[in-house]
C-alpha cells in the first residue's frame, strides 16, 4: 500500500523523530520552515507525493523542533487546480496522521470578502464552506483512520480558537475571525461570486485548506485554520488581482504570523 511505503520512507529519513504537530504553510508563508528546519525532504523524493508547481511553495517536507514540540511542516501544498485529484491533495494529511500528528495547523493566503478586512490581516478560521465541487472523503473509506460519515460540526477545534485569540491579545497581534470559503480556482472569483460568498456567510475566499481540514477532522486530528488576508476579493476592491500581490501581502504579514504560530505551538 502506497501510504505505508510513504510513511516507511519518511521514517527511514528521520529516525525516531515523531511529530505531534503538523503545519501546512500557504503561499508566501514558508519562511517559518526555513527558520527552524533540522531535516528537509523534497516532495520529489517522497514516494506518493507530487511536485509543487506554485510560486511561493518550495515543495519540501520539513522536520523541526519548535518551543520543545516536534513539528512537521509542508513548505508548500498540493492544490486541486494544479490537476491533482482531491485524494492526492489530502494525501500528506493522511501521512501526517500515520506519523503521529495529533494537531494540524492549516494556513493559507485568502481574499477578503468581509469589507472590514484589509491586506496583511490574519483571520482565525472558525468554519468553512466547501464550494470546490469535490470532497476528499469520496471513495472507499479507510475505517482504521475515520468513519464513513464523519461529523463536521466542529472541524476547527473551538478551544483552540479561544486559545489563539488569547495569545494574539497578549502578543498585541490583531486577529480577525470568520468563515473561509474554498473554490476550485485557479481563476480568481468574479465580483458576482464574491457577492454570493458574502450572502451565504463567507468572510474570506481561497483555493485550498478545506480538503485538508476535512480529512484531518475525519482522521480524529484537532484542526487550527489561519488565513492571511492578502487582497480584497473582486468587487470588494476596484483593484485588479494578481498572485504577485498575494505574495507581497503575505510578506508583510509574515513576522506577526511567525510570532503567533510559534506561541500557538508553545501552548498546544
Amino acid at each position: 500500500m502506497m501510504l505505508e511505503k510513504t510513511v516507511e520512507y519518511i521514517k527511514e529519513q528521520t529516525g525516531d523523530f515523531k511529530p505531534e504537530i503538523g503545519i501546512i504553510l500557504g503561499s508566501g508563508l514558508g519562511e517559518l520552515a526555513d527558520e527552524f528546519c533540522s531535516k528537509a525532504i523534497p516532495y520529489s523524493e517522497i514516494p506518493g507525493f507530487e511536485a509543487s508547481t506554485v510560486s511561493g511553495h518550495k515543495g519540501r517536507l520539513v522536520f523541526a523542533e519548535i518551543s520543545g514540540k516536534k513539528v512537521v511542516m509542508m513548505q508548500g501544498r498540493f492544490h486541486f487546480y494544479e490537476g491533482h485529484s482531491i485524494q492526492k491533495v489530502v494525501y500528506p494529511v493522511k501521512v501526517m496522521k500515520k506519523l503521529g500528528v495529533e494537531t494540524l495547523i492549516v494556513t493559507n493566503a485568502a481574499g477578503g470578502v468581509n469589507p472590514d478586512f484589509k491586506p496583511a490581516d490574519l483571520m482565525i478560521i472558525t468554519d468553512h464552506i466547501n464550494y470546490m465541487g469535490a470532497n476528499p472523503l469520496i471513495g472507499a473509506n479507510d475505517d482504521s483512520m475515520g468513519e464513513r460519515f464523519p461529523d463536521m460540526s466542529e472541524v476547527y477545534t473551538p478551544k483552540y480558537v479561544e486559545l489563539i485569540k488569547n495569545i494574539a491579545g497578549r502578543l498585541g497581534v490583531d486577529v480577525k475571525e470568520g468563515v473561509y470559503m474554498a473554490l476550485s480556482g485557479p481563476s480568481y472569483e468574479t465580483p458576482a461570486e464574491v457577492r454570493m460568498a458574502r450572502i451565504i456567510g463567507a468572510d474570506a475566499v481561497g483555493m485550498s485548506t478545506v480538503p485538508e481540514a476535512v480529512t484531518a477532522s475525519w482522521a480524529g486530528m484537532k484542526v487550527i485554520g489561519l488565513s492571511c488576508i492578502c487582497n480584497s476579493a473582486a468587487g470588494v476592491s476596484t483593484v485588479g488581482l494578481s498572485h504577485a500581490d498575494v505574495i507581497q501581502a503575505a510578506n508583510q504579514a509574515k513576522d506577526k504570523f511567525k510570532k503567533l504560530v510559534k506561541e500557538i505551538i508553545k501552548e498546544l
